[in-house]
């Protein structure tokens, strides 16, 4: 059964069921074996993400960037989502995760505050900000958008710049603030975390080592998902789409427990060579999702 404005609706194989056989006509028939049909579909489909949430946790942990990226595409080609269903849900599937893995980083104060405020604040103005442009922008845009982001994902990926554990001079505050505005206007308009970004910027510009970039970034990356899920509440009420929270559940849940897990072997995998195969993935992936939505994005069909 069904509630529908206060009043209980059976289903259609539920009517199916209560008919007389003799009064069951075609139609009738072919609508309750559609229907079955659509759940099963829909409880495969969740089936086979769960795969893909455990991946989208195990990336993030080994690699400390770049595996929130792949949380869209579950999300809207494994689970079905609308495209900004799928971005809002995104947000809130990656903060989740970027915070369970930034409690470590705590823990061994490895976070520096002061560029979490410097890069963060900003960032997550730029989120919401990103967010509200979001309203505007169709969502097979946003996929095409997607899909161009994450071939930069690829490029920082297989042609990463260099850097170094050891501490340096930072550059001015306000550069800093700036390329978190950016950065964060690009997570609130793609549903991407953005640490494939962050963290050369705070090793370049904030004169970070290493390792206490990619700690601080995860923190980053949680405010400013946030931040962006916030305003992306507004914007899917605004059009009438809904988020499936039982999904984002299980799917975060998952994440979590893959981040850690890919957190616990990191250090026996080497990180060239999986970040190069990470890069080659990527590319295909978005060139994939650029051949499906750019043409409709751009209207030429």
């Amino acid at each position: 059964m069904t509630q529908n404005d206060g009043i209980w609706v059976p289903k259609s194989e539920e009517l199916v069921a209560a008919l007389d056989p003799r009064t069951i006509t075609p139609a009738i028939r072919a609508q309750a074996e559609t229907d079955q049909k659509g759940r099963t579909i829909v409880v495969a489909a969740s089936i086979l993400a769960w795969p893909g949430a455990i991946a989208i946790g195990v990336s993030l942990g080994l690699l400390g960037s770049g595996g929130s990226i792949i949380t869209v595409p579950v999300l809207v080609y494994l689970i079905g989502q609308d495209e900004k269903v799928a971005i809002a849900g995104s947000l809130f599937v990656v903060g989740n995760i970027a915070l369970a893995g930034s409690l470590q980083y705590v823990r061994a104060k490895l976070i520096d505050w002061h560029n979490v405020l410097v890069f963060g604040v900003p960032g997550m103005a730029g989120t919401y900000l990103g967010a509200v442009i979001a309203a505007y922008v169709s969502g097979i845009m946003q996929l095409a958008l997607f899909a161009l982001v994450m071939l930069l994902a690829s490029y920082m990926m297989l042609r990463p710049v260099a850097l170094t554990d050891k501490p340096h001079e930072p550059r001015a505050s306000w550069k800093i603030a700036g390329d978190g505005l950016i950065v964060g206007m690009i997570t609130g308009l793609v549903g991407v975390g953005g640490g494939f970004l962050i963290v050369p910027a705070l090793v370049l510009l904030g004169g970070m080592g290493i390792h206490a970039a990619v700690a601080t970034s995860l923190v980053i990356i949680a405010l400013k998902s946030y931040s962006g899920f916030y305003k992306y509440i507004d914007v899917l009420e605004a059009q009438n789409l809904e988020l499936d929270w039982q999904t984002l559940m299980i799917v975060t849940g998952l994440g979590i427990v893959g981040s850690f897990a890919g957190a616990k072997i990191a250090n026996r995998v080497p990180q060239d060579k999986l970040k190069r195969w990470f890069g080659y993935f990527l590319i295909i992936m978005g060139l994939y999702i650029l051949a499906r939505s750019a043409p409709e994005a751009l209207g030429i069909i």
